[in-house]
């Protein structure tokens, strides 16, 4: 870690607090207190008893060593193993380029490598002349794998909805998660305080010691996902997916590590409706879709939600989950099979002069539109697109080829990076046009239905759209 962003990043302020919190004895976090920093000195230096009060104020058991020195190193490891119901910090003082006159401790060096020759050579024998007469080189020993002791994972249950059910996709995801955790001991749930919104407090419930409540601190909790998915657990994390924003850096590099975490992202767009635009996760297809290997699912109904968290749970990979905060319609049967990098047609005719696409509760302003265009004698056709990424292409390209060439797509999200985006990136090379309509202003608080209907994602702007198109 370094130092300075230990004392000024708000994320590891809280992950002290919350170390203590659960008295996480097991922890030894390691300090490098080298005093510099990139372009300029750290603003404790080596004021040790400056970060040693710091730590110890949050709780922790405290050891400042000298990080040059293996044998304090040993000692104090030793210390920590020994310390109970509370988490320890080693602070090792160090000095950047320690052993190379002309490196040790200046703060010009940082990032820069040695050069070729006469300046590579010198540090090679500065560096040499420290070693002792007769040194064997220390053997290290391959750690065990680790074994989890889980027991073998069994079928999760079908979801069991009725017909004439209205359930909201964020419900039905925390029942799924559920059932999920049921049939797989590997699964954890991890909550930012939200967990009574999200649902996941129905899996924490039956599953207390595989749930962890990061309270309001989304980097945390994404961080531990990522913990965890390399010990091999599937952990889901949930929470608004406005707050997600909060812990981009870590969703950034979970990415990059491809790390096995189930992101799930609730209160989307303007159907949440009274809370207004500071709740409403209106570029979070655009932030998750942007991050490669990311699978992105956007569930419209209870039954697809159940299946896509199962379908998430068997994939390797990192997979965000987009959940709606109104209920909506069983729209599905029961046994209806759901796949990563699918979408179902659930509207067409030989007759059909458009294709509409949708997901989540625009997909039910879309079949209102639907009909209503239907009593006018216009026919088209409706998608489900609930995978954006990946997406199915070649359903979207057959059902633009069979509407002349014609799509519009409607998204509870901001126009750039959405639903819309990933359609035309998938057919636009194809000469397929492409007409979006999506949330294109900042929002204001109202009832769901006013706010979808006001800000241009709604059954009545669809017909007006589709009429114009044609």
């Amino acid at each position: 870690m370094h130092e300075t962003a230990l004392i000024t990043d708000p994320y590891f302020i809280h992950f002290f607090v919350l170390a203590r919190h659960y008295a996480l004895d097991n922890l030894c976090a390691i300090v490098d207190v080298n005093r510099l920093g990139q372009s300029d000195p750290t603003m404790l230096q080596h004021d040790m008893e400056g970060y040693r009060s710091r730590w110890a104020g949050f709780g922790w058991h405290t050891l400042v060593v000298d990080g040059h020195d293996p044998a304090a190193l040993l000692a104090a490891f030793e210390e920590a193993a020994r310390t109970q119901r509370k988490p320890t910090a080693l602070l090792a003082r160090t000095f950047k380029g320690k052993g190379i006159s002309f490196i040790e401790d200046r703060p010009d060096w940082h990032g820069k490598a040695l050069k070729k020759g006469e300046e590579a050579q010198k540090a090679i024998d500065e560096l040499t002349r420290q070693l002792k007469p007769g040194a064997v080189e220390p053997e290290i020993r391959r750690p065990e794998p680790s074994v989890n002791g889980a027991r073998p994972v069994k079928a999760m249950a079908p979801p069991a909805y009725k017909p004439t059910d209205s359930v909201a996709t964020r419900e039905a995801f925390g029942a799924a998660l559920a059932a999920l955790g049921e049939a797989n001991p590997l699964v954890v749930g991890l909550d930012a305080d939200v967990k009574n919104s999200t649902f996941t407090d129905k899996f924490g419930k039956q599953f207390p010691g595989r749930f962890f409540e990061s309270f309001i601190a989304e980097q945390n909790m994404v961080g531990a996902a990522v913990g965890l998915a390399s010990t091999g657990k599937i952990p889901f994390a949930a929470t608004f997916a406005c707050f997600l924003t909060r812990a981009y850096d870590f969703i950034r590099m979970a990415a990059i590590s491809h790390s096995n975490i189930k992101l799930m992202g609730s209160h989307v767009g303007v159907s949440i409706g009274e809370d207004g635009p500071s709740q409403m996760g209106l570029e979070d297809i655009a932030m998750m879709a942007a991050q490669p290997g990311m699978v992105v699912l956007y569930p419209s109904d209870a039954v697809c939600t159940h299946r896509l968290v199962e379908a998430a749970a068997a994939h390797r990979g990192p997979v965000y989950i987009r959940t709606s905060r109104p209920k909506s319609p069983i729209l599905y049967g029961n046994d209806e099979p759901f796949k990563i990098g699918g979408s179902k047609v659930v509207r067409q005719s030989q007759s059909d002069q458009l294709t509409i696409v949708a997901a989540g509760v625009t997909l039910f302003e879309a079949l209102k539109a639907y009909d209503q265009l239907k009593e006018a004698g216009v026919s088209v056709r409706v998608i489900d697109l609930y995978s954006i990424v990946p997406i199915d292409r070649t359903t979207l390209l057959d059902s633009a080829r069979a509407t002349q060439g014609r799509i519009l797509t409607v998204e509870d999200h901001y126009e750039h990076g959405g639903l819309g985006d990933a359609v035309l990136s998938a057919v636009g090379s194809e000469g397929i046009r492409v007409h979006k309509l999506a949330v294109r202003e900042i929002p204001h608080s109202g009832k769901p239905d006013e706010l979808i209907d006001r800000f241009g994602v709604g059954a009545r702007t669809i017909v007006e759209t589709a009429k114009r198109i044609l």
